[in-house]
């Protein structure tokens, strides 16, 4: 099964493939590193950003999306772009789309020995263990 993890950051969802395998999960290195939202107040920007991921979500082959949560208020809230791009991501219908709280990211982390492929961008990371901790 493939998972494509995704960190929503400003307006850029940071993407990043795995394939899962029993117990073991493999990062695929794909070209396509993150997809952005440019002008959000336009309308065919945000088409075009549907568009893109739903591409994206197709050519590879995606099984299932995984999105890091974002807080709705305070002080590390996600902005309005993100929360339009989550949108549009649910919207697809391409695979399965699910969230996932940084708590249970941080958790996963602390509890396993978990090692970030040498393909991996640094700012790849949050959407790789993402993935894996799906």
């Amino acid at each position: 099964m493939k998972v494509c993890g995704i960190d929503l950051k400003a307006s850029n969802a940071i993407l990043a493939v795995i394939e899962k395998k029993d117990e073991e999960s493999v990062f695929i290195p794909l070209e396509i590193k993150k997809i952005a939202l440019d002008a959000n107040d336009e309308q065919k920007e945000m088409i075009q950003f549907y568009d893109n991921i739903s591409g994206f979500l197709k050519v590879n082959l995606i099984n299932k999306v995984v999105i890091k949560k974002r807080a709705k208020k305070g002080n590390f809230s996600g902005g309005a772009n993100t929360f339009k791009m989550e949108a549009a991501i649910q919207l697809s219908g391409i695979c399965d789309v699910s969230l996932l709280s940084s708590q249970s990211i941080s958790s996963y982390e602390k509890k396993n020995n978990v090692i970030f492929p040498k393909e991996i961008k640094k700012y790849q990371e949050a959407a790789y263990l993402t993935a894996i901790c799906s």
